[in-house]
């Protein structure tokens, strides 16, 4: 195989939704260079996911099983993973940036003598379009930093959650669907796996909300946080953060959005009182619509928000709330 091939992840039967992303990248990546895309999932019984890939617009999907990979461990997914790439020789290997990617996908570059790209934001091609150009953030988000891999062998990169939107083709051919089954020896696998790691049933996930409505310091006080929380109701919205306020112990640190805390991707993202610090604004860079509201008309939210109110919250944000719940009736 000569093509980009879409490394997945899962857990309990379920596609995690940077999954979905990593697809999109995958075919983005495909589709400048004139290439196909294929998907690994691992584990050791993965075809109760083959429709939802089906639709993904993927030219083959390759299910990796063995009984050594149904539950994680880093050196059992190494080991597959390097005899599947070797089997397939595929150009490109997208990952998703998750904990799991980062605890065995340096480590798999290293063994087949690449480098790995992390936490990409963006693909591009060079001006003579003979190689991608990956694009990744420094110092918290203040610079951006362009990678033109060199060599043979495959490049590895992982894409950051966010970044890439995750939307089904609207029309896809019927992929190819293999199995591929490694040669694992049990003695290769040095860490015994323990129980998944399980957040707090309170924790929110934001970065697969569709609709938030996050607030910063122009709210002035923990007591004026009802005002936000109405619309957010109104409009069937999670409410989230910006740092200072998280920091400040008005709301727990779950809700926090941006570059130290959850990066998301909503259809709309309402910023109530944020100035748009590059640290916040790193967060919200996959929204795919952002309104923001805040009285300094300088505010450097503006410079990324779709739609923009320049006033007062404590004006705005009521009769907004009022105007949505009207619509709602």
């Amino acid at each position: 195989m000569s093509g980009v091939l879409v490394v997945l992840e899962q857990r309990d039967g379920k596609l995690s939704r940077i999954s979905l992303e990593a697809i999109a990248a995958g075919r983005q990546l495909a589709a400048q260079l004139g290439l196909s895309t294929s998907a690994a999932l691992l584990g050791a019984a993965t075809e109760s996911l083959a429709a939802e890939l089906a639709a993904q617009g993927l030219s083959k999907i390759v299910h990796v099983e063995h009984p050594l990979l149904a539950q994680y461990t880093p050196d059992g997914f190494l080991l597959a993973l390097q005899q599947l790439i070797q089997n397939e020789r595929p150009t490109h290997v997208v990952f998703p940036h998750t904990y799991q990617v980062r605890d065995y996908a340096p480590a798999l570059a290293a063994r087949l003598g690449q480098v790995l790209i992390g936490d990409v934001t963006a693909i591009g091609i060079a001006p003579d379009g003979s190689s991608p150009v990956f694009t990744r953030q420094l110092l918290g988000g203040r610079l951006n930093g362009a990678y033109l891999p060199v060599g043979a062998g495959p490049c590895f990169v992982s894409v950051q959650a966010g970044a890439f939107r995750a939307v089904t083709p609207e029309a896809a051919a019927p992929p190819e669907v293999t199995t591929f089954t490694p040669a694992i020896d049990p003695t290769r696998i040095r860490t015994k796996p323990s129980e998944p790691f399980r957040a707090s049933s309170q924790t929110v996930d934001l970065s697969s909300s569709q609709r938030i409505v996050a607030v910063g310091r122009g709210i002035k006080g923990a007591e004026n946080l009802p005002l936000v929380q109405d619309l957010a109701t109104a409009l069937g919205a999670d409410l989230a953060a910006s740092r200072p306020i998280c920091d400040a112990g008005w709301l727990p640190m779950e809700r926090q959005v941006g570059s130290s805390g959850q990066t998301v991707a909503p259809k709309l993202y309402l910023a109530l009182g944020i100035s748009g610090a590059i640290q916040h604004l790193v967060g919200i860079k996959g929204s795919q619509c952002i309104v923001a509201i805040n009285k300094d008309p300088d505010a450097p939210i503006f410079e990324v928000a779709d739609y923009g109110i320049a006033g007062d919250l404590f004006e705005v944000v009521p009769a907004l709330t009022e105007a949505v719940k009207a619509a709602a009736q």
